[in-house]
């Protein structure tokens, strides 16, 4: 099966600070696991350790089984866009491309796709998924909170990942838009893809399979 792997992982900066501290963890295809935790807890620094977007002071990383930590740049780069796709707080989408342009941009590189045609059929398979088809030519502006974030998972599925790492995705979203972005990514682990949520939203907890506690670098399982 595959899954993203921390092996007794630590990251301290060069002011001493200490942001991870001796972490172990798994997550599986077909998981939706959140870590929660009070702002400064490490759980930021957890998600981007795990997604390959910052580097370990020690400890292995391992992809689908492959140890990752130790690779050159553009290796890592090759293994993020391949295997890994991710939702921040902020929606990052570009307002002057229309919806479904915006789903399409990480396709642009990806040598998977032939031509602008099944660039299309996928961005339209996206938006169907999330369930945002109809707003398809709508630019980001004209869209609600909710459905910016829905585009940018959708984004995120372009490349068919094997995970999805979400960094406090409701984070600017009302009540009724987070409930919807949660039950979002749930559909998404029961359809095989790993889900790993970082937040410090208590409402995570009915909907992710796990949930585990992030204090002063240290995580640790949920015992409720």
């Amino acid at each position: 099966m595959k899954s993203i792997e921390l092996k007794n992982v630590s990251k301290v900066y060069s002011n001493g600070v200490r942001a991870l501290d001796d972490v172990s963890f798994v997550l599986h295809q077909g998981e939706f696991i959140a870590v929660m935790g009070q702002s400064g807890s490490g759980k930021s620094t957890f998600l981007q350790i795990a997604g390959l977007l910052d580097t370990c002071t020690s400890g292995e990383i391992l992809i689908n089984g492959k140890e990752v930590s130790s690779l050159d740049k553009n290796q890592i780069a090759d293994v993020r866009k391949n295997t890994l796709g991710f939702v921040f707080q902020a929606f990052h989408l570009n307002p002057h491309l229309k919806l479904y342009e915006n789903i399409m941009v990480p396709m642009l590189i990806n040598d998977a796709y032939k031509n602008k045609t099944e660039m299309l059929e996928k961005a339209d398979e996206l938006m169907k998924t999330v369930g945002i088809f109809k707003r398809k030519d709508h630019y980001p502006a004209q869209l609600s909170g909710g459905e910016q974030q829905r585009t940018a998972i959708a984004r995120a599925l372009a490349n068919d990942p094997d995970f999805i790492l979400a960094d406090e995705p409701t984070g600017n979203l009302d009540s009724k838009n987070e409930a919807m972005i949660f039950e979002e990514l749930k559909k998404l682990a029961k359809l095989g893809k790993g889900v790993l949520v970082v937040c410090h939203n208590e409402a995570i907890v009915n909907y992710a399979d796990k949930i585990y506690i992030m204090k002063d670098g240290v995580l640790t399982a949920n015992a409720e």
